[in-house]
C-alpha cells in the first residue's frame, strides 16, 4: 500500500530529529471537532486560518493533539499531488499541510523533553519558528527532487521565500498578541534559513538538530548573533 503524504513528511521530520512514538495521522479530526475546540481556544482562534489547525491541551500530565486540515485543502493536495511536481497550484496548500504536522511533532517532542507550559507564548513562537525553518528545508527536498542536478537554483529559492515568507501578512491579525508573534517568527525564520542556505548538507543537518534542542530565547539569540543576511549566499 502506498503510503500517504502525511505518513511521509511525518517520516522525514522523525528521521531529522527523534521518534514522537505515535502515529500523527490517528490524531486528525472532523470540522465538527475543530469547531468544538476553536471554540475552547478562546476568541484568538477566530483568527486563525479556517484551512488547517493543530490545537494542544495537556490532562493528566499526557499531551493531547487534534490535527485539521479542510476539505478543500486536501482536495487541492489530491488534485495537485506535490510528489508529482510542485507548483503555484499546490505550494500554499502543502506550506499548511507540512506546517500542522510539524507544529504536532514538535509540540510531542517537547512534552517528551520536560515542556509543560503549552499555552505560554514562548512555546506558541517556538513552534512557529520551527515550522517555518522546517517547511522550508521540506520545500527545498521537493524542488530538488524534480531537479535532474539535484540542485535547486537561486530562483528557485526566492519562489520558495516568496511564498512561504513574503506572501504572509502578519499585520492583517487584529489581535496584537498574534499579529507580533507571527511578525517576529517570520523575520527570525527568513534570516535563519538564508544562514541555512550557506552551509553544506552536513553542516546543515547538524545545525538544525542543536537549533531544534534549544528554547525560544536561545533561538532567537542564535538567530540575532548571525551575520547579517546580505553576506548569505543562495537566494
Amino acid at each position: 500500500m502506498n503510503e500517504s503524504l502525511f505518513s511521509q513528511i511525518q517520516k522525514l521530520f522523525e528521521r531529522t530529529y527523534a521518534q514522537v512514538g505515535i502515529n500523527l495521522e490517528d490524531c486528525l479530526i472532523d470540522r465538527h471537532r475543530c469547531g468544538q475546540l476553536s471554540i475552547s481556544a478562546g476568541k484568538t482562534a477566530r483568527e486563525l486560518s479556517e484551512l488547517a489547525r493543530t490545537f494542544l491541551r495537556t490532562a493528566d500530565d499526557r499531551l493531547y493533539v487534534g490535527i485539521y486540515y479542510s476539505r478543500w485543502l486536501i482536495e487541492q493536495l489530491e488534485r495537485h499531488d506535490p510528489r508529482a511536481g510542485l507548483s503555484d497550484h499546490n505550494i500554499r496548500s502543502l506550506i499548511t499541510f507540512v506546517e500542522e504536522i510539524n507544529h504536532a511533532l514538535h509540540a510531542a517532542l517537547q512534552f517528551k523533553n520536560g515542556a509543560r507550559e503549552i499555552a505560554s507564548e514562548d512555546f506558541a513562537r517556538n513552534l512557529e519558528l520551527q515550522a517555518q525553518v522546517d517547511t522550508y528545508l521540506v520545500l527545498l527536498l521537493f524542488v530538488a527532487f524534480f531537479r535532474k542536478t539535484q540542485r535547486v537554483s537561486r530562483t528557485d529559492r526566492r519562489w520558495l521565500r516568496f511564498h512561504l515568507f513574503a506572501r504572509q501578512c502578519p499585520e492583517a491579525f487584529r489581535d496584537r498578541n498574534l499579529r507580533a508573534r507571527y511578525l517576529e517568527t517570520t523575520e527570525l525564520a527568513s534570516s535563519y534559513t538564508h544562514y541555512l542556505d550557506t552551509l553544506n548538507g552536513v553542516r546543515r543537518l547538524d545545525e538544525i538538530r542543536r537549533f531544534r534542542s534549544l528554547d525560544y530565547s536561545d533561538k532567537k539569540k542564535r538567530i540575532l548573533a548571525l551575520p547579517a543576511p546580505k553576506f548569505y549566499g543562495g537566494a
